[in-house]
């Protein structure tokens, strides 16, 4: 598993806020239990999210093209890294994680291919009290914040 190293010896779990694509169902399959692993790509030359999610750490759901409401959290669980992978690599393991990841067929065109892969494994989902993300100009998919009261509106 690679870790970047300016991360490592940070103390204290993040908050994380994650877009799920609302067009693959991807809350309703976490909710459903039908999926159970979430996954992150980068094309460049790092892994994605740079190490910096990690085991124990509280993940939030909002879902692309809504409202930015939060109605959801669980726990990340267990994260898998991987090294520079070839496209065939790449391939392989999107196909080693899709029972868990539960992916639709543009998903797996969107991730399979890329250079470094990471999926993150989420336990204990429950309804939380609603609340809406204040975006700003913040255009990720997944924002790291030490808590999450940072970014509500």
């Amino acid at each position: 598993m690679t870790v970047s190293q300016w991360y490592q010896g940070k103390e204290g779990a993040a908050e994380h806020l994650v877009y799920l694509s609302k067009e693959g169902k991807e809350l309703e399959k976490l909710l459903n239990n039908k999926k159970t692993m979430i996954i992150r790509g980068a094309a460049g030359r790092k892994v994605p999210l740079g190490g910096r999610a990690k085991v124990g750490d509280r993940v939030y759901f909002v879902e692309t093209g809504g409202s930015l409401l939060v109605q959801y959290r669980g726990i990340i669980s267990k994260v898998i890294e991987t090294e520079k992978l070839t496209v065939d690599e790449s391939l392989a393991f999107v196909d080693t994680y899709q029972p868990e990841l539960n992916l639709s067929t543009e998903q797996i065109k969107r991730w399979a291919g890329k250079k470094f892969l990471a999926v993150y494994q989420i336990s204990g989902l429950e309804e939380i009290p609603a609340f809406r993300y204040r975006r700003d100009k913040n255009m990720d998919d997944w924002v790291i914040t030490k808590v999450i009261e940072e970014i509500k509106e």
